[in-house]
């Protein structure tokens, strides 16, 4: 046959070079802009230099990790038809599109601020 050509991204995402974490890389993949990968890890990166001087006691890819957790979602509605009528059926989060929403809210709330720079408002 041949090599496997992947589709699903997850499958070839590589652990980040610092902290060798998975979900950490995938942040970062969705805070760059324009392929710059380099430029986004300086802001992520950057922010942990701050995390690390504010928490003391806590390692900064555990203080990002209960971050996202306590973000993530339980439970989203979503829109049900029935009998010609749409209700909004509230319906439990798979464990993927938690951590999509997740990851997406806190950018959308860090880019939504203004004034100061990326890594401060990480």
């Amino acid at each position: 046959m041949g090599a496997k050509s992947y589709t699903s991204a997850i499958e070839q995402l590589k652990p980040d070079p610092v902290y060798g974490s998975i979900l950490l890389s995938k942040f970062i993949n969705c805070l760059m802009y324009d392929g710059k990968k380099a430029t986004a890890q300086r802001v992520v990166y950057g922010a942990f230099k701050i995390i690390e001087t504010r928490v003391k006691d806590a390692k900064p890819i555990d203080v990002f990790e209960t971050a996202l957790n306590n973000v993530k979602p339980a439970i989203e509605v979503r829109s049900r038809r029935v009998g010609g009528a749409n209700y909004q059926v509230p319906m439990a989060v798979g464990r993927k599109r938690q951590q999509s929403l997740a990851i997406r809210w806190v950018l959308e709330a860090s880019r939504g601020k203004s004034g100061k720079p990326m890594h401060e408002r990480l």
